[in-house]
């Protein structure tokens, strides 16, 4: 079994910042990637962001040039630094591990491919 744990989400003014952080523990070498979702009311669960391990980054459109998806393998921990939020930043964000296979995260159904979710952090962006 794997373990995720995020945090750092909080209730920030449009133009602000967070860091989230997602910690990985348990079979760690049973999988391929981990990816951040995230979902706001009423819509379906989106990927927003993944470091591969040669370094390469992959963003969705609306977040490219705001976010910055990072790792520090040695504490097992993925990050994503969220600048210039916007109130369609508000959402609880994910972060999901997949065993195996592409690690999509822009397909529409990029969700249903992965085996570990996290409980999630919440992030409000609100004047």
């Amino acid at each position: 079994q794997v373990q995720l744990v995020e945090s750092g989400g909080d209730s920030v003014k449009p133009g602000g910042s967070l860091r989230l952080a997602c910690e990985v523990s348990g079979a760690i070498d049973t999988i391929n990637c981990v990816s951040w979702f995230r979902q706001s009311a009423g819509k379906e669960r989106e990927g927003v962001a993944r470091v591969d391990d040669d370094g390469t980054q992959t963003y969705r459109s609306s977040v490219k040039g705001r976010f910055t998806v990072s790792k520090d393998a040695a504490r097992n921990t993925l990050y994503l630094q969220m600048d210039n939020l916007r109130p369609e930043d508000t959402a609880m964000y994910y972060c999901a591990a997949r065993k195996s296979g592409t690690c999509y995260i822009l397909r529409p159904d990029a969700k249903n491919y992965y085996n570990y979710w996290g409980q999630g952090t919440q992030v409000t962006v609100s004047s």
